[in-house]
């Protein structure tokens, strides 16, 4: 095990768990009041740590890699996605960086369940009914939703948490399509069709998640072009990152009706949301809370904590990126 004089920088407050395991084991600077850093600070505050264990609300480009202390040598990030991280940089420094991939999955993947069935059977607007006190009674036509059984669910992105709304979709009795990067094998795909194109894939989805990874070719994905291309009245749900959303082209089709509703737990810019969200009554929102159980957020920091284990003591890391 490591020594207490391998010095961590904590860059966010942790699960009480976690940063137990982490005084146990480590010399860390922990963020007791949890604010986020400038990058200027976190590389001032770096100055004779070891390494750095980060969250996605911290940007390592290129140029803050490259003023990054000597003495760090690991950067372990508490989140599955890296966009956050110029990995080619950190690989070029000698860098090590770690994620924290397959501790998430059921977690993210019950919040895109979510999103689907609170879009589709109206869950925001039935919630805010009943709190102000506006519910009269009930009637044969109050609050028809969307039914979900039978229905096309298109996937974007089937990876593990892809997968994972896909084994969650056929609970539900949906029919199951996606588009990936490369087809699936037999085991993996369940009976799922694959489209060799994301456009294939939206013309069928009545139902839509979004599960691919953040990256230049998907930023912006989900813009009115490709919004067109969806069935009249599909819903849509992304669980991924904010920034495969054109917020502007899928506010505007919620209210057409194009899209007849849609369940987001990630935003662009997030905290900060597209204004035009919050007046919708067809928008289920949620604040980024894919990984947020007690369960899974103590499994991604024990998850960074065994590559930092690992790492200094001379063994491959669990789950390297570089």
């Amino acid at each position: 095990m490591p020594g207490t004089k391998i010095k961590i920088l904590v860059t966010r407050r942790l699960p009480p768990n976690v940063e137990a395991r982490l005084d146990r084991d480590y010399q860390a600077a922990l963020n007791s009041d949890d604010r986020v850093y400038a990058s200027a600070e976190i590389i001032a505050a770096a100055d004779g740590y070891d390494g750095i264990l980060c969250c996605s609300t911290e940007k390592f480009s290129a140029d803050v890699i490259s003023r990054l202390p000597e003495s760090v040598k690991i950067l372990a990030t508490l989140s599955v996605g890296y966009e956050h991280i110029d990995v080619p940089a950190a690989k070029k420094r000698g860098l090590e960086v770690t994620n924290t991939p397959d501790v998430l999955t059921d977690a993210t993947a019950d919040i895109a369940m979510l999103c689907l069935l609170a879009a589709a059977r109206r869950g925001s607007e039935g919630d805010r009914l009943v709190r102000t006190d506006q519910w009269k009674g009930w009637h044969t036509t109050m609050m028809l939703g969307t039914h979900m059984t039978g229905k096309r669910l298109g996937i974007l992105g089937m990876g593990r948490i892809g997968r994972a709304v896909a084994q969650r979709g056929r609970g539900f009795g949906m029919r199951i399509h996606y588009y990936n990067r490369s087809r699936l094998d037999e085991e993996l795909e369940q009976g799922a069709t694959f489209h060799e194109t994301p456009e294939s894939l939206l013309a069928v989805s009545e139902f839509f998640s979004i599960n691919a990874p953040s990256s230049a070719e998907t930023q912006k994905f989900l813009n009115a072009e490709r919004i067109a291309l969806l069935p009249d009245g599909a819903v849509v749900a992304n669980t991924a990152r904010g920034n495969m959303v054109d917020d502007d082209a899928l506010v505007a089709a919620l209210q057409s009706g194009k899209v007849a509703a849609a369940g987001l737990d990630v935003f662009d810019g997030e905290p900060s949301i597209h204004p035009g969200y919050r007046a919708l009554d067809n928008v289920f929102l949620l604040p980024h809370l894919g990984s947020a159980t007690h369960e899974t957020r103590d499994a991604m920091g024990f998850c960074c904590l065994d590559n930092l284990d690992a790492f200094f003591s001379g063994k491959p890391c669990p789950t390297p990126l570089t």
